[in-house]
């Protein structure tokens, strides 16, 4: 049986400002974009959350809530120089490495290792080093793994052995699967699905006509089966651009516009990385002026301006509602099998988002990727 550890910096950038400021430890601190440039919030410390504040959120909603908050607008080079120095501490203890955002990493320990004794390790050494603390989780496997880190944060270790997989993953909500966000949960909800108990009283062929290919992973999930290796990747995944507007747009005028300006950023970026158009597949993604978001892709679809055009007209359909962002990318081949796209879920939450925004303006500055399903 594998032995896998995920390890997760807690509250990150949080964590980071707290540790050379440490007059910020126990005051509501979170780092985000300003509310007059309809900023959102990318990580909050613990003291923040006993407010109800949290990532992803409105930076206006966020003051509302905690008017006391200190909001600091980052700095990125600071973090990733952290980040460096947090994974050059975890690659050697593992047989395989996987770092899969700025702030995560897996490792596969070898079968004799002793998995509780090497987290605590790590766990001193990076508090230690860096300044910040990790959670880690400890499973057969990458998903139960990144379910155990997340189980007693921050600074916590949790393990599931196992002889435990089973008691386990019956009782866990399908909300703490990564990838299921709340939309997911509502809709599964009324099937009568709300733990991965719930979920295996249903055979595989009903989850795949009512869910597709997210049915296909929620049944494996649920029985706690992942065989993911872990392994680091270095190909480019993708190639995207998005734009965060001050004002929601409402007509297709706007949007239009507005497409014809991410089409020749996104055309510039392809070319500057040497990649044929037709070698990608089109994605697209909404967030409307509620937050929600939602994506479509189409790998039948060739990378073109007119193509883009279809696929926001679809994506917008499915809400009716103002548009808070647009964004457009294209996939390269060796990516298309590799992620879900959950288009159940049209709602994305910060810990669950493939492409989480680290945005501390209202462009969004992405640097994060999360695994999903």
């Amino acid at each position: 049986m594998r032995k896998v550890l995920h390890v997760d910096c807690d509250c990150f950038f949080a964590a980071v400002e707290m540790r050379d400021r440490p007059s910020l430890r126990q005051v509501p601190l979170a780092i985000g974009g300003s509310a007059d440039r309809r900023g959102v919030i990318s990580t909050c410390n613990y003291p923040a959350r006993r407010f109800g504040v949290r990532s992803a959120m409105a930076t206006a909603h966020a003051l509302r809530l905690c008017p006391d908050l200190v909001l600091l607008p980052g700095n990125m080079e600071k973090y990733k120089a952290a980040s460096r120095q947090v994974m050059d501490i975890l690659r050697p203890y593992g047989i395989a490495f996987q770092q899969v955002s700025v702030d995560e990493a897996y490792l596969e320990l070898p079968m004799t290792s002793n998995p509780s004794e090497v987290a605590r390790q790590i766990q001193q050494q990076v508090e230690a080093e860096v300044g910040i603390t990790v959670s880690v989780g400890v499973a057969p496997n990458k998903f139960l793994a990144k379910v155990a880190s997340d189980w007693r944060k921050p600074s916590g270790l949790f393990v599931i052995r196992p002889d435990d997989v089973a008691a386990f993953v019956a009782a866990l909500p399908v909300g703490k699967i990564p990838g299921v966000g709340p939309k997911s949960v509502e809709r599964l909800q009324r099937y009568g699905i709300e733990t991965c108990a719930d979920v295996q009283q249903h055979d595989h062929t009903f989850l795949l006509n009512r869910f597709g290919q997210f049915g296909d992973a929620l049944y494996r999930r649920s029985r706690g089966q992942d065989d993911r290796p872990v392994a680091e990747r270095h190909e480019r995944k993708s190639i995207s651009v998005e734009r965060t507007f001050a004002e929601d747009l409402h007509d297709a005028e706007q949007v239009n516009a507005v497409l014809l300006n991410l089409w020749q950023r996104l055309s510039k970026r392809v070319h500057q990385n040497g990649v044929a158009l037709d070698a990608l597949a089109p994605f697209v993604k909404i967030k409307f002026a509620d937050f929600q978001v939602t994506s479509l892709s189409d790998h039948n679809r060739s990378v073109s301006f007119e193509n883009y055009c279809v696929l926001v007209r679809r994506a917008m359909a499915r809400e009716k509602k103002a548009v808070r962002l647009i964004g457009i990318g294209a996939r390269l081949p060796q990516a298309q099998g590799g992620q879900l796209t959950l288009d159940l879920a049209t709602d994305v939450d910060a810990h669950n988002q493939h492409a989480v925004e680290l945005a501390v303006d209202v462009n969004g500055a992405r640097d994060k990727e999360r695994e999903h399903l």
